[in-house]
């Protein structure tokens, strides 16, 4: 499809993007002279037979808005036209894209940031539902990063939330019915899948949401099939974030929990409680005491080298990172004790361990091996057989049972592949020692 030359009274730029129902244009207003973000509606979207009623009243429901929410977070409506040849949206342009890029393990961003982040958008929904305005489609993608240039320097930035079009209005003569079949599942509420009556507790659900994918780079419900996730979202709890990132503060593992309860009265009330708990984050100085020892990039590169992680993508290899635990341990620490319960295994990254049994040395271990995963892997079994103690200081990386139970699916089948490996190699180091004999 070409590029207009305008739309309206708007110059046309270029192209931002597109989806399903529209195309969004940078547009520049020679009158207020900036720039702006034009969204082109299809106009056989507004003909469709099935949807396009739907989609008309999407379409009304974000152009009302037109010079209603001025709110530093808050995208801006400057100017809608609504006809049969041509309907178009005409909002501030916010350079910077959306939240997306940061919701996979390798490109996080640091939890102070992503606090904020989250404190700013409770900020501005609150000044929404003042207004008598429900989003009702909060997601990673509609909210906008007012930075461009480098991931360093836009996650850096200011934050805007956008696309009001699915919103419910309750305020004055403004009152509309609530539209059905609005929204991305992944990031509904319980009672919005099942089609309830809604009010702002939707929204501090899906920002809930959204905080636990920022935090963990994971959906809290993943599923093949909207049935499934449906399902999910009603019937099971996620795990705590905490499982996936060791170097947050487990006390945001409490924010987010409340904000994704299922039942409304057990879920924040209001938005100024979802703000009071992320701001009492910042007070109590946790996150800056939860300062990693080792950067990221370092981790990353260590486990890298390891023979281990070989067949692990970078994708995979980001993951373990986010998850997994990195320690410096004294001589003479006990890392795991026989008879003791095994919910985590581990690697020795650098220095040598002991590995004992009832006082009787059973051979040391070396930089670079994996222990401790029997315990993860038998069924019925999850004591340790031995002792394994620190012989100098070493760095030791720990991931959790639990961590592994839910890691994705490819990074899972990875680590039981390499624990095949161990195991095998264990094996042929035995019947060469027993040929020896």
């Amino acid at each position: 499809m070409a590029i207009p030359e305008r739309i309206g009274k708007y110059e046309i730029r270029k192209k931002l993007g597109e989806g399903a129902t529209s195309i969004v244009y940078l547009g520049y207003d020679p009158f207020a002279e900036r720039e702006v973000a034009v969204k082109a509606i299809f106009p056989e979207v507004l003909r469709d037979k099935e949807r396009g009623r739907l989609y008309r009243h999407l379409l009304m429901t974000e152009a009302s808005l037109a010079g209603k929410l001025m709110h530093p977070h808050i995208v801006q409506i400057f100017d809608a036209v609504l006809d049969e040849e041509q309907s178009y949206i005409v909002m501030e342009y916010v350079s910077g894209g959306t939240l997306e890029p940061f919701c996979s393990p390798s490109t996080l961003l640091p939890v102070d940031r992503l606090v904020e982040i989250i404190f700013k958008c409770t900020r501005a929904l609150d000044y929404a539902f003042r207004a008598g305005i429900t989003h009702r489609d909060i997601k990673p993608a509609n909210i906008l990063l007012v930075s461009s240039g480098d991931s360093a320097e836009r996650s850096s930035g200011d934050i805007k939330i956008s696309d009001f079009g699915a919103a419910m209005m309750t305020s004055g003569e403004q009152t509309r019915t609530q539209v059905s079949g609005v929204g991305s599942p992944a990031y509904m509420s319980p009672q919005q899948v099942r089609d309830m009556t809604l009010n702002h507790q939707t929204d501090i659900y899906s920002l809930g949401v959204v905080m636990y994918q920022l935090l963990t780079g994971r959906l809290p419900f993943q599923s093949t099939s909207n049935y499934g996730m449906i399902y999910q979202i009603c019937n099971t709890d996620p795990p705590p974030p905490s499982t996936f990132r060791s170097d947050m503060p487990t006390s945001l593992d409490a924010v987010v929990a409340r904000a994704m309860q299922k039942e409304i009265e057990a879920r924040y009330q209001s938005w100024e409680e979802f703000s009071h708990d992320l701001a009492q984050s910042f007070r109590n100085k946790q996150l800056s005491a939860q300062r990693q020892a080792f950067p990221d990039s370092e981790k990353f590169e260590a486990l890298r080298a390891l023979r281990f992680f070989n067949e692990f993508s970078d994708v995979d290899l980001w993951e373990v990172v986010r998850f997994s635990r990195w320690d410096e341990v004294a001589a003479g620490t006990v890392i795991m004790r026989d008879g003791e319960r095994g919910d985590f295994f581990a690697f020795l990254l650098d220095g040598e361990l002991m590995v004992s049994k009832s006082g009787h040395s059973l051979g040391t271990l070396a930089a670079g091996e994996c222990f401790g995963e029997m315990a993860i892997i038998r069924r019925g079994q999850h004591t340790r057989g031995a002792d394994v103690v620190a012989q100098t200081g070493t760095r030791v990386v720990t991931i959790s049972a639990q961590a592994l139970q839910h890691a994705s699916d490819v990074c899972r089948m990875h680590f039981y592949q390499g624990f095949l490996d161990v195991i095998a190699g264990r094996l042929a180091d035995a019947n060469a020692r027993l040929a020896s004999l």
